[in-house]
């Protein structure tokens, strides 16, 4: 299958089965593209976690914020982790996912973010992994 429609179906049952998404790099202000993505998804339904070391413990869009992905309670509901991270900083996010997420089920890096290797790690762990997309663009085509 042409890699391309293979991503398409991998976004369609994502859109459809996610439930809580730990949004990696939010940021308070609302003209980041992170405070958007993360609006549109809880308006979608979507229950969304803020993970930002230096906003940990305050709160967005009604929802705590935390330091790291090791600090969510609760962590086995995180299904998703969508990064909002450079591709330098991609690597350390993903090894912590899939050490502490149990049921994580897909790995999405934001658009120009990129890193073969550790999305390698994470589907060779059966983690879906879509990067350089953003849901915000892609969900409504499928939802």
């Amino acid at each position: 299958m042409d890699v391309q429609l293979q991503e398409d179906d991998d976004i369609a049952r994502i859109a459809r089965t996610a439930r809580v998404i730990a949004i990696v790099g939010m940021s308070a202000s609302e003209s980041r593209p992170s405070w958007g993505v993360a609006r549109y998804l809880q308006a979608q339904g979507f229950r969304v976690i803020p993970v930002n070391p230096g906003l940990a413990g305050k709160s967005l869009l009604g929802e705590t914020v935390y330091a790291s992905l090791s600090d969510i309670p609760n962590a086995e509901d995180v299904d998703m982790v969508d990064i909002f991270r450079r591709s330098d900083a991609v690597g350390p996010v993903v090894d912590e996912a899939l050490n502490i997420l149990p049921n994580l089920q897909t790995v999405w890096t934001q658009l120009g973010v990129r890193d073969d290797e550790a999305a390698e790690k994470a589907r060779q762990k059966g983690v879906t992994v879509i990067q350089d997309r953003c849901p915000k663009i892609e969900f409504p085509r499928h939802l």
